[in-house]
């Protein structure tokens, strides 16, 4: 916007301080094994649209609990899944952004 007596300003985006480092080989395959697992697969796909306590998707799922939990646990060591409490409960949701990366990381890691 230009009006007389006013000083033209740039603004440029900033970036992060640090960039992303790519995953490595391992965690790369640690993702696409964690999702290769149809129940987790299911998981995910509630996950992806909302945050849910172990005990909903157990419910949800027709599974019991320490089902649900071994499960989310993989989601979570792969980093495709997100936790944070909300007084005494755990909500978990999917990291939809890793998930979107995927198929970019495993083309970044093949031709490497």
């Amino acid at each position: 916007l230009h009006r007389y007596g006013w000083q033209p300003v740039l603004q440029y985006p900033v970036g992060s301080a640090e960039l992303a480092a790519p995953p490595t080989v391992e965690q790369l395959a640690l993702r696409m094994t964690a999702l290769s697992h149809p129940v987790r697969m299911r998981l995910c796909r509630h996950l992806a649209r909302s945050a849910y306590t172990t005990g909903e998707l157990a419910r949800v799922h027709g599974l019991t609990a320490p089902e649900v939990s071994r499960h989310l646990g993989v989601l979570k060591k792969a980093g495709l899944v997100t936790t944070r409490r909300r007084g005494r409960y755990v909500l978990h949701q999917l990291d939809v952004t890793v998930v979107a990366r995927l198929g970019s990381d495993f083309l970044e890691a093949a031709l490497r």
